[in-house]
């Protein structure tokens, strides 16, 4: 991991770099996506048997997961990974449950109502990895919130393989409360969500992780549902001090290296000894771990630890960067919070380290990448309802501003809208 001082700057303009080779990879694999959802949307279930076969090996007669087997899944698990996920259950409803948004009515004004219905979705569709892949935490993740909002129908669906769909997953599942579970994976299953076959609902809204083809399907098929975000590689940014401890920061920075070759790990610090000694802890620690050449490759291509002069450049760094996950190893974390303009999620001090975030705490862990916390948040409770607005007048509150809305309208050349106000009041002139 390369120790760079004052070199911000070619570590934004390299991340940029990665960014658009990707989308040029993108644009290659757009064509197969676009390929594979239209042939879903046309023939349905017996395109998604046919993809099934050709990519994932695997021959079914049915995609729906039955009852009995998340029963079977949740009895095959241990007791100690039950109890872990009914902890991080707790916390996630708890947290999420303090973003509940309750409708309004208002008539500060004569004759005038003014408000905002509330109403969650009828129908939400929730992507989940398997195999090797395969993250029984973000079954909470995407579920809870979708239930605290009072989403009906959750649908899930996730890969099968030639041994059956990884019991952890189908035990979190059944925790969170999935209504409806479907062996199908890939950009056919996200394409099966938009569109609906003869097997699976068609849902308002899709959500959940997934590879660059699940991506690249949930971009196509928006518009005609919802989705998410599009997500790319993981990140993370530790801002430290002298009062950074180094292992503890070495272990976060892998703890996202070890996602994928593309993710990327960055230190931003005042303090050259202390950047000299996590680039130490890096090549130690990275030897100790199962995913080593994943990390290794990941922090050869997109690690840096950047030394700078101050505390004030070092938060100018990372909000130029807006990581997914942001880190504040300094003295003050809480007085430094005010610093932060764009980031996914914050840890704040040596003992909330970004995988507490990611696991159990509450907070949601489907969060903004690829800078794109500049713009989007986490994943919330507010991802599952949608608002109406209320307005009633009486004749004499619309009397009042009629000439208004007539000159606005009329200014716009819309003037049907004028007569719609005007018509009211002719019997007046």
């Amino acid at each position: 991991m390369k120790v760079l001082y004052g070199k911000q700057d070619e570590i934004i303009a390299g991340m940029e770099t990665l960014r658009e080779e990707a989308k040029q990879f993108e644009k290659e694999a757009t064509h197969v996506v676009e390929r594979i959802v239209t042939d879903v949307k046309a023939r349905g279930d017996e395109a998604l048997r046919f993809y099934t076969e050709t990519f994932d090996k695997v021959t079914l007669e049915s995609f729906r997961i039955p009852a009995v087997q998340l029963e079977e899944a949740l009895a095959s698990v241990e007791v100690s990974f039950i109890e872990a996920l009914e902890g991080a259950k707790r916390n996630i409803v708890s947290y999420h449950e303090k973003q509940k948004r309750y409708g309004f009515l208002e008539a500060e004004q004569d004759g005038i109502i003014r408000g905002q219905l509330i109403r969650p979705l009828d129908t939400v569709g929730v992507y989940v990895p398997g195999g090797t892949a395969a993250y029984p935490s973000s079954v909470l993740m995407n579920v809870l919130p979708a239930k605290i909002a009072g989403v009906k129908r959750i649908v899930m669906v996730t890969p099968p393989h030639p041994s059956g769909v990884n019991p952890y997953i189908l035990a979190a599942a059944k925790i969170a409360g999935v209504d409806e579970i479907y062996s199908i994976g890939g950009a056919q299953a996200v394409a099966a969500l938009a569109y609906g076959t003869e097997s699976i609902p068609r849902v308002d809204k899709i959500v959940g992780p997934g590879n660059l083809y699940v991506a690249l399907a949930k971009r196509a098929v928006f518009g005609d549902v919802n989705i998410d975000m599009i997500a790319g590689p993981s990140d993370i940014l530790v801002i430290a001090d002298e009062t950074g401890d180094a292992r503890y920061i070495a272990a976060d920075l892998l703890s996202q290296a070890e996602h994928d070759v593309n993710s990327a790990a960055i230190l931003v610090t005042t303090d050259q000894t202390l950047a000299e000694a996590v680039q130490r802890e890096v090549k130690i620690q990275l030897q100790q771990l199962p995913r080593k050449e994943i990390a290794q490759a990941s922090v050869a291509r997109n690690g840096a630890i950047i030394v700078v002069d101050s505390l004030e450049e070092a938060f100018e760094t990372a909000n130029r960067i807006a990581p997914e996950h942001l880190e504040l190893h300094v003295k003050e974390p809480m007085m430094a919070l005010s610093q932060v303009k764009h980031a996914g999620s914050i840890f704040l001090g040596p003992y909330a380290p970004e995988p507490l975030g990611d696991y159990y705490a509450g907070p949601n862990h489907v969060l903004p990448t690829s800078g794109t916390a500049r713009f989007f948040s986490a994943l919330s409770v507010d991802d599952f309802i949608k608002k109406s607005s209320i307005l009633s007048y009486t004749r004499e509150a619309l009397y009042k501003v009629r000439d208004h809305i007539t000159i606005l309208a009329e200014k716009e050349g819309l003037h049907a809208h004028a007569k719609s106000i005007n018509i009211r009041f002719e019997e007046e002139k």
